[in-house]
């Protein structure tokens, strides 16, 4: 299975709104759980949010009310919507499935918030 190709990040200011894209192959996107993952400079990736295959979604406290986790099986693409961004939403974000595998990480997209 192909990795996962992350873009849509970038520099913006606090308040501010990003939409990420992830596009991936057809059989990991529509027969699997996926999600968004972060990793801040110095910590650990964590999960921010999670689709699964029956439309549940699930989010990290940090994001919830803010992120929105959607995809569409036609594009092969998944999307986090990323509104009223904080400075701690500064970190480069991947998508994989959920759980991850590893081999299907790719090099993420970079979203800096900063004033």
């Amino acid at each position: 299975q192909a990795q996962f190709v992350e873009s849509g990040g970038g520099l913006v200011q606090p308040g501010e709104s990003l939409k990420l894209s992830c596009k991936g192959s057809s059989t990991v996107l529509r027969f699997r759980a996926v999600g968004w993952f972060r990793q801040a400079p110095g910590k650990q990736r964590e999960s921010v949010a999670e689709l699964v295959n029956d439309g549940t979604t699930n989010y990290a406290d940090s994001v919830k009310g803010r992120f929105t986790i959607s995809k569409d099986d036609a594009e092969n693409t998944m999307y986090l919507q990323m509104n009223n961004l904080k400075p701690e939403d500064t970190a480069n974000y991947y998508c994989n499935v959920d759980p991850p595998l590893s081999r299907l990480w790719g090099q993420g997209t970079q979203v800096l918030v900063s004033s």
